[in-house]
């Protein structure tokens, strides 16, 4: 072993310690054929003295060594591949790709791999069998060890991106190398394997020939699409909305922006103290939903939502394992806001799950919280946050949680302009304030309604939006604070010294 070895990429640090244990026969469980090939060739110079040499074989191609020459034509089958090995002298690294075929075929294949071991152990020759499928014979569990191949890391794509830009330029396309907009790329690609980070290259190239920050959108989608086609119970929201967007909430809006930052830093400490993520409850319609998207724009992340109902809908199989899956492949995509709405539907429905599904969900959802990767940020909204567990709302799972409240006054009033002006109408123009006594009690939501009540009015008579077509929108509203009172009452009290609020506290509905 080299000592120079001590640094390795994270994509080869487990092949490290095997190769460091002696593990003469190390299977590598993924789908990235190519890159496994790069790994190995990567390895032979990293993790020896003396760079060994490399021998790959398949079914088809037979086995070759690194120049294209070939040692065991492919017609003399996986057998004789393995006798080569055993035979052959000196330290030396053999790749067999898709060897899951012949080992099933035939039980002669497992007692050579059993063999091998033998006469392989601290030889300074190690075989690696990279395939798209696990598959160990019970005669081989103790004499092969099963690793799984990660996605590539930031640092690995930023290489491979540095790589395909003198790939690209070849045929005409310019892909700008600068370090701000590689570690923009990178970041877009994370999640996806090399082969997919090629593949949205080229969907960007297509669209414009220079491919630079302002293609970052065309690199996400395909991330989009892969992500919907993978599990098909995660949904990408497409409509951010900018925090001026929303009416009040100035403590959340601050808290937002000032760790937003975290997300953009690359050192050891960012990474240590990057958010993990909030729950957001309060009153229906104060605007939950509308800040969880305000938080993917503020961040500067993609937002995901995992659709609960399509879990457990049993289309995509098994809900639990639906689930588990789910947050693995949001891991993948880190860094991302993932959204989880009305969170305590889920949970509270535990108590008549007779099966256990939901219990189990929440105990893996309660784990993951706490160890899931760095720069996955989670967003939970819930109306009925007493109907949550107290594991779930503890330090270290959430960064905060806070309560969204009814809507004050000058917050209803600024709630009121943004939708006006959001559908085109001038606010200035109209007397909003003659809405703040008529509005009292009402949430955000409320507000919207009364606008889009006015503004059709209006259309509907052919002419302008007009100050009293609001005023009289007020009347056919029966505010939440009003039907549901003692629930939203609840609520508030609850919240009173249990979270923190979005926006200072007011007294009573004001």
């Amino acid at each position: 072993m080299s000592e120079a070895s001590d640094q390795v990429p994270r994509s080869l640090a487990e092949i490290k310690e095997l190769v460091d244990a002696g593990r003469p026969i190390i299977y590598i469980h993924t789908a990235e054929e190519e890159r496994a090939a790069l790994l190995l060739g990567e390895g032979a110079r990293l993790l020896f003295e003396t760079t060994p040499p490399i021998f790959t074989w398949s079914e088809t191609e037979g086995m070759k060594a690194a120049d294209g020459a070939i040692q065991i034509d492919a017609a003399a089958g996986a057998r004789a591949a393995l006798d080569f090995v055993i035979e052959y002298q000196g330290p030396a690294i053999f790749h067999f790709q898709d060897l899951h075929g012949p080992m099933r075929e035939s039980h002669e294949l497992v007692r050579r791999l059993r063999d091998i071991y033998s006469y392989c152990i601290d030889s300074g020759k190690f075989v690696f069998i990279s395939s798209p499928v696990a598959y160990i014979p019970d005669e081989l569990t103790r004499d092969l060890v099963l690793i799984e191949l990660p996605l590539p890391d930031f640092e690995e794509l930023k290489e491979y991106v540095h790589r395909e830009a003198a790939e690209l330029s070849s045929s005409g396309v310019t892909l700008d190398t600068d370090e701000s907009t590689i570690n923009q790329i990178g970041r877009a690609l994370q999640g996806l394997t090399i082969n997919e980070s090629r593949h949205a290259l080229r969907r960007a190239a297509a669209a414009d020939p220079r491919i630079n920050a302002d293609s970052v959108p065309y690199l996400l989608e395909e991330k989009h699409l892969l992500v919907k086609k993978k599990t098909g119970v995660i949904e990408y929201i497409s409509n951010p909305i900018a925090l001026d967007e929303i009416g009040g909430a100035p403590i959340l809006k601050k808290w937002l922006l000032e760790r937003r930052k975290l997300f953009a830093m690359d050192d050891d400490v960012a990474r240590e103290i990057v958010p993990k993520g909030i729950l957001l409850m309060g009153v229906s319609g104060c605007g939950k939903s509308l800040a969880v998207k305000a938080i993917g724009s503020s961040f500067n992340l993609p937002l995901y939502r995992i659709d609960m109902i399509e879990i457990f809908s049993g289309r995509y199989g098994n809900p639990e394992a639906t689930f588990v899956a789910a947050c693995k492949t949001m891991e993948e995509m880190a860094p991302a806001v993932l959204w989880f709405d009305e969170i305590e539907m889920g949970v509270s429905a535990s108590a008549s799950d007779a099966a256990g599904t939901l219990g189990r969900i929440f105990a893996f959802f309660l784990t993951w919280m706490q160890e899931k990767a760095r720069g996955l940020f989670v967003a939970a909204t819930a109306n009925r946050i007493d109907l949550l567990p107290a594991e779930m709302i503890r330090k270290g799972r959430f960064d905060e949680v806070f309560f969204v409240d009814l809507p004050n006054e000058e917050e209803r009033m600024e709630i009121c302009k943004i939708h006006l002006e959001r559908r085109g109408v001038d606010a200035d123009t109209l007397e909003i304030d003659r809405l703040r006594q008529f509005t009292k009690g009402w949430t955000g939501a409320e507000v919207e309604q009364c606008v889009i009540g006015a503004i059709t009015t209006a259309r509907l008579a052919d002419r302008d939006l007009e100050s009293d077509d609001l005023l009289n929108q007020t009347g056919k509203i029966v505010p939440l604070s009003q039907t549901m009172r003692e629930q939203v009452e609840q609520i508030r009290a609850w919240a009173l010294d249990r979270a923190i609020r979005t926006a200072p506290r007011s007294r009573g509905v004001s």
